[in-house]
C-alpha cells in the first residue's frame, strides 16, 4: 500500500508487483478498490502487476481538499498515480464510472498507456437529453437517485447494490458477494457520492471517445440494468475505430463478480495482444 498525493487529497493506493505489463484498475461508484478482488488474484497469477486505488471520498481515501469530484480532477488523480509509481506501457481498465477517468486519461498526451478496458462503463454519455436521446438515463431517474441517497443513505444504498448484480429479475451474485458490495459502498463520504452522481450522469464524453487512438476493449453484461450495453458500450464501440467488443452472456452490470472467468479472461486476452 502507498498513498499518493493529488490536489491536496490523499489517495490509498494498492500496488502487487509483476514482471509483465501493469494493470491499473478504476473502480465504479460508490464502491472502492476492493471491489476488483476478483481480477486481483488472477491478473497478478498471471505475472502482471496490478494497481488499483480508491477515488477520493471513497473507501480508505481521502475527501477532496479542493472540494471537487469532476471528472478533469478525477482525471488528474489517476494521472498522478501513474506518474508516482512510474507506470509505463500500462493497460487502464475502467468499471462503470471508473471508465470516465479512464477514456479522458485516454486523449491526454502522457505516454505511459498501451490500451484501454471499458467495462460496463458510463461513456459516451449517460444522461438522456435532446441532443443525446440515446442516453439510457432519464434525467428524472439521475435526479430519484441524489434525492434516495440523500433522504435515506443505507436503504438507497442497499437497493443499488441489489440493482447492480441483477439479471433479469434474479440476482447473480451470492448473498455474500452482494453484502460484501454493499459494505464497500457504505464507507463512501456522503458529500463525495452525492457528487459523483452528477459526474457520471452528466458528463459527456463524446468528444473523448472520438479522439481515442488507442486499442481500446469494451467489456458488458447483456443483462445490464444500471448502464445498459445498447446506450453505452454498443455506442463507444462503435465510435472507436478498430476497437474490440466482449458482451457477457447473462452479465448484471457488476459483471466482473458475476462473471469472473469470462470478464478475466477477456480482459487478459487483449492485454496479451498488445
Amino acid at each position: 500500500m502507498v498513498k499518493v498525493t493529488s490536489h491536496g487529497t490523499e489517495l490509498h493506493v494498492d500496488d502487487l508487483w509483476g514482471d509483465r505489463r501493469p494493470i491499473v484498475l478504476v473502480h465504479g461508484w460508490p464502491l472502492s478498490g476492493e471491489s476488483w478482488r476478483h481480477q486481483v488474484a488472477a491478473f497478478h497469477a498471471a505475472g502482471h502487476r496490478v494497481v488499483t486505488y480508491d477515488r477520493r471520498g471513497f473507501g480508505r481515501s481521502g475527501v477532496a481538499a479542493d472540494g471537487a469530484y469532476d471528472y478533469d480532477v478525477l482525471t488528474d488523480d489517476l494521472e498522478e498515480i501513474l506518474h508516482s509509481l512510474d507506470l509505463s506501457n500500462a493497460v487502464l481498465v475502467g468499471f462503470s464510472m471508473g471508465g470516465g477517468e479512464v477514456i479522458r486519461l485516454a486523449t491526454r498526451a502522457s505516454g505511459r498507456l498501451s490500451g484501454i478496458v471499458l467495462a460496463s462503463a458510463v461513456p459516451p454519455y449517460l444522461l438522456s437529453t435532446d441532443d443525446n436521446p440515446d442516453g439510457p438515463l432519464p434525467e428524472k431517474q439521475a435526479a430519484a437517485m441524489k434525492s434516495g441517497l440523500d433522504e435515506d443513505r443505507d436503504a438507497f444504498l442497499c437497493g443499488f447494490v441489489r440493482d447492480f448484480f441483477r439479471a433479469g429479475g434474479d440476482i447473480a451474485v451470492s448473498e455474500a458477494e452482494a453484502e460484501a458490495a454493499l459494505g464497500l459502498a457504505l464507507q463512501c463520504d456522503q458529500d463525495a457520492a452525492l457528487a459523483c452522481i452528477d459526474s457520471f450522469a452528466r458528463t459527456d464524453f463524446r468528444n473523448d471517445v472520438a479522439a481515442v487512438r488507442l486499442p481500446t476493449l469494451v467489456v458488458h453484461g447483456d443483462s445490464d440494468g444500471i448502464v445498459p450495453f445498447e446506450g453505452s458500450g454498443q455506442r463507444t464501440h462503435e465510435a472507436i475505430e478498430g476497437s474490440q467488443s466482449v458482451v457477457i452472456e447473462g452479465g448484471p452490470h457488476g459483471v466482473n463478480v458475476s462473471h469472473p472467468e469470462e470478464f478475466n479472461r477477456a480482459v487478459l486476452g487483449f492485454v496479451s495482444s498488445l
